[in-house]
């Protein structure tokens, strides 16, 4: 019993109960904790063609190892969601330099696009692709995304994501083409002029909610007309123009009937 005792007053024994303790917890949260959504594990195979690719349409650019050159970013820990986003919408490759990448049929197919991705996070971690469950408008909530975008998005791209112009020949894009992944993904890695929206500033639930409100202006609008669905700028001048001018008209036609 005195042995046991004078093993547990020993100097070294809190130094080993702590890495004990660490080595736990790391075994428990390697067991449990939640692979993030959409990291489908990448083979060797696909990174190898990958970098094939990335040498052949992206390399001239960005670097032989995806390090960047003068104004052209690195591409180390943009993680897979980026790539993509860019290479899927046909941002990239660019067709020539200009103040924003410009949206046109992909260059890659699905699967290239997929290999692209998967060598691009294998340089370093990053934002991963989106599950089909993040993305499903059917489990969001509209008037919440309704909500989280006129205060987080509207300003740039519109009421209802019809789009807008911003400074230095740059321009926010309309959505109504957008995927729900497409959506996510850009919220998620801030492509172009936009502004990073991470877990912390939108939480997953808060992105889907997002895609629920956009989605459900794909309806159309329910009162009518949209008037070009640009927000209060085309409802203001039909106020005006239009409203305003036939209660002139009237008002001076009154005027003449009653002379």
């Amino acid at each position: 019993m005195k042995a046991i005792v004078d093993r547990r007053h020993h100097r070294l024994a809190p130094v080993v109960l702590l890495l004990a303790a660490l080595l736990t917890m790391g075994a428990l949260y390697a067991a449990f904790s939640p692979t993030p959504a959409g990291a489908a594990v990448a083979t060797q195979t696909d990174i190898d063609a990958g970098r094939a690719l990335f040498t052949a349409n992206c390399a001239t650019c960005h670097g032989p190892r995806a390090e960047g050159r003068d104004e052209v970013p690195s591409l180390i820990g943009v993680g897979a969601a980026a790539v993509d986003f860019q290479v899927s919408t046909g941002r990239m490759p660019m067709q020539a330099s200009g103040p924003q990448a410009m949206a046109k049929p992909p260059a890659l197919d699905a699967e290239q696009t997929r290999q692209l991705a998967a060598y691009v996070a294998s340089l370093a971690p990053g934002p991963q692709i989106p599950s089909a469950e993040q993305v499903n408008p059917a489990l969001g909530d509209a008037a919440n995304g309704m909500a989280l975008f006129r205060t987080n998005c509207a300003m740039c791209h519109g009421a209802v994501g019809s789009g807008g112009a911003l400074t230095s020949g740059k321009y926010a894009p309309a959505l109504g083409q957008s995927t729900p992944t497409e959506i996510y993904e850009a919220m998620l890695t801030g492509p172009q002029a936009m502004p990073v929206f991470n877990d912390a500033n939108l939480t997953p639930d808060d992105k889907r909610d997002v895609i629920a409100f956009l989605e459900a202006q794909k309806a159309g609008s329910p009162g009518g007309t949209d008037l070009g669905a640009v927000g209060p700028v085309s409802e203001g001048l039909w106020v005006w123009v239009v409203g305003m001018g036939l209660l002139i008209a009237s008002a001076v036609w009154i005027g003449a009937k009653s002379s």
